[in-house]
């Protein structure tokens, strides 16, 4: 394919970031430094299936618009490079920096029999890496499963350590501390029913009070917990909760050094793209936070507002009634969208947004898309839910993040228009609010 038309094809994404070709799947390395965020993601760089695991490496000024850049970590050893984290080590704990900038330090799982956890290094604002000590092992092999790994790392601030969470085997999270990177102790395990692979560990305020902070907890199938951490162990206090209610959404990481705000993105796993150059996509970075509901405290999720660099055209809808059966063509042909929707619905009504001949459909109690559904209940007799829609994916958000569904679809109707439609009931659409948005590979 030339040139010219890399990120042009049929089903690439235009908002979601893929590999210029070849497959991917987990996010990896997520940290910012000196302005980039980098995006490390398992990779094949010889083939459009999963296999010779590396680390491929982008990165952005905005979470938006991605450079990709050269594989960061190849296998070696007889080993692939499997899932993991990276930090900035701001004050040299590790003795890996040169003495003018702090180094960006990766820990992986070196994939042989048995795993182990291993690092590398950059010194160049990650343009270039190094295994460290030959690409021997810092962590061995637990003795508890023969594939220990994706290894989360993180500076705690209160114990002033190093923290690691670490995948020992199905149900359980070892936590281990360091001083520098390089020696790690075993501080606890967390056991938590279900917990597979992919642990990351963040702190939140709730509803914003940086007095009130609690811990989440979250394994590759987006299950997590809320407790507390004190720098050895984590405590659960409620959870399990289910993440993501969509089809797509496996092995998620949040970004390191992003100071105040947590930004998560995931592998949208199992994507379908007939006869293109690249394989699998990751999910849009979102902003995560607690907040108190009826129910107790509870994770949401938003898109970053830097997707608002993308739109080039927006259109309003506002105070419509429509009568059951009504449909509202909105003349807005389906494309690269971001919609936000906000409707009055009476008990037992439910409503329907029309995309690529698929139905995302609400009602007084769930929310349906691309064929699985998510609890989501009136708000003094509202839903509110938006809609990010690209070439070959859904993300929803329900009742500003209470409820998030990440899937992937291939259109049906590529060229029909949005459409809304009060089923069984009369609906008040208080506004209906659509962004055109623009590739970000342009």
């Amino acid at each position: 394919m030339g040139k010219d038309l890399i990120y042009t094809e049929k089903y690439r994404p235009r908002f979601h970031f893929t590999a210029r070709k070849n497959w991917l799947n987990d996010p990896n390395g997520c940290v910012l430094f000196a302005g980039e965020y980098h995006l490390f993601f398992q990779h094949n760089p010889h083939g459009n299936e999963w296999g010779n695991m590396t680390w491929g490496h982008a990165t952005s000024p905005d979470l938006v618009h991605w450079h990709e850049l050269p594989c960061a970590i190849l296998p070696y050893g007889g080993g692939d490079i499997f899932s993991g984290s990276a930090v900035v080590d701001w004050n040299n704990t590790s003795g890996l920096g040169d003495g003018i900038g702090p180094p960006i330090v990766a820990m992986f799982t070196h994939a042989r029999s048995p795993c182990e956890q291993a690092l590398a290094y950059s010194i160049d604002k990650g343009r270039n890496w190094r295994v460290y000590n030959s690409g021997q092992y810092v962590v061995p092999n637990q003795g508890l499963d023969g594939y220990e790994r994706d290894p989360k790392i993180f500076w705690h601030l209160n114990s002033r350590k190093w923290i690691m969470a670490l995948w020992v085997k199905t149900n359980t999270v070892r936590f281990f501390t360091s001083d520098d990177l390089i020696h790690w102790s075993h501080a606890s395990d967390f056991v938590g029913d279900g917990f597979w692979e992919c642990p990351d560990l963040i702190e939140l305020p709730v509803d914003g009070d940086v007095i009130d902070k609690r811990w989440v907890l979250n394994d590759a199938n987006f299950n997590y917990w809320i407790g507390t951490f004190d720098g050895k162990t984590f405590q659960p206090e409620s959870g399990p909760f289910q993440g993501d209610f969509g089809a797509n959404f496996y092995a998620a990481q949040t970004w390191n050094s992003t100071e105040n705000r947590v930004v998560q993105i995931a592998w949208m796993r199992g994507g379908e793209y007939p006869r293109m150059p690249f394989n699998q996509q990751m999910s849009f970075p979102c902003e995560l936070s607690l907040r108190k509901t009826s129910d107790g405290v509870r994770l949401y999720r938003l898109p970053v507002p830097e997707i608002e660099s993308l739109y080039k055209e927006t259109t309003e809808f506002r105070d419509m009634l429509l009568d059951i059966g009504q449909d509202l063509d909105t003349g807005i042909i389906a494309g690269l969208l971001d919609i936000e929707i906000e409707v009055e619905l009476s008990s037992g009504a439910s409503f329907s947004v029309i995309v690529h001949g698929r139905s995302i459909t609400c009602g007084s109690e769930q929310i349906t898309c691309l064929g699985n559904t998510a609890p989501l209940a009136l708000k003094d007799g509202v839903i509110h839910f938006r809609l990010l829609i690209d070439r070959t994916s859904i993300e929803l958000f329900g009742n500003h993040g209470e409820v998030s569904m990440s899937s992937c679809f291939l259109p049906e109707r590529e060229f029909a228009s949005v459409q809304c439609r009060a089923d069984n009931a009369p609906v008040y659409v208080k506004s209906l609010i659509v962004h055109r948005l623009c590739s970000a590979w342009e």
